[in-house]
């Protein structure tokens, strides 16, 4: 009798495993294209849809997603999990994964991702539970394009006038693009520092610029003769509503 028993244990063991793997196969993923935000806080978000359909003979127990954001070079810019406790056979949900970036925090590790345009490692960890027994874990990586807010930043060639018996108006063209995902708004200061180091002149200018569009302006400012010379170092600082940057160094001369 008891053989009998361990018989049909063994056979409804067999049995549900090979229905709960067979089932696996009915259980439908789909990543869609990753999408970029800003929230009113100067932060990036990140967020990854994620639809499951789930026509499988179980439920799926623990559904998790984490998710590591790095750069080219591996080093991690941000991370994020989601976590759906149960997922109900015949169900099927769309899930947004969120990560999310602090600008200035990300432009300090790196400069370059504002002023050259990359791309964002994206490693990616699912991890799910069937028939409340069997484990399952998958990975994947992929890459999405980074656009710099200010590419190809330029000052141009210094122009100067004189503006009365003491001082010179000071002309600094400046271009770029705008490669990023977001519009901004914000101000562009410039400290004109002589070739001894003395401060001959500041001015900024409020810019607007919109996604995918270029920026060509200019600052003027006043700066004494006394002080004027035809070298020395421009210091620029970037402010916008969503990062600042400051004390970048562009020789002029």
């Amino acid at each position: 009798m008891i053989s009998i028993t361990t018989t049909f244990f063994w056979i409804f063991l067999i049995a549900f495993f090979i229905t709960a793997v067979y089932s696996i196969k009915d259980v439908h993923f789909n990543i869609g294209k990753t999408q970029m935000s800003t929230t009113s806080d100067n932060k990036i978000v990140l967020s990854l849809p994620i639809s499951i359909e789930n026509r499988g003979f179980y439920n799926i127990d623990y559904f998790s997603i984490k998710t590591t954001i790095s750069d080219k070079n591996g080093s991690i810019i941000t991370s994020g999990s989601t976590l759906m406790p149960v997922i109900r056979k015949n169900d099927e949900i769309v899930i947004n994964h969120n990560m999310t970036i602090n600008a200035t925090d990300l432009l300090h590790k790196n400069e370059s991702y504002l002023f050259n345009d990359s791309e964002l490692i994206i490693y990616e960890v699912l991890g799910l539970r069937i028939a409340e027994m069997i484990p399952i874990q998958a990975s994947a990586n992929f890459s999405i394009p980074w656009g710099a807010p200010f590419y190809n930043f330029t000052l141009g060639q210094t122009r100067s006038n004189a503006y009365n018996d003491t001082h010179l108006r000071v002309t600094i063209p400046i271009s770029f693009e705008n490669h990023a995902f977001f519009d901004f708004n914000g101000t562009i200061q410039i400290r004109m520092y002589n070739s001894t180091d003395r401060l001959a002149g500041e001015g900024q200018t409020n810019i607007v610029v919109w996604q995918n569009s270029p920026y060509n302006g200019s600052i003027e400012f006043l700066a004494k003769m006394t002080d004027f010379t035809d070298s020395g170092c421009f210091e620029v600082n970037l402010q916008t509503s969503l990062f600042k940057y400051e004390g970048m160094m562009i020789p002029y001369g």
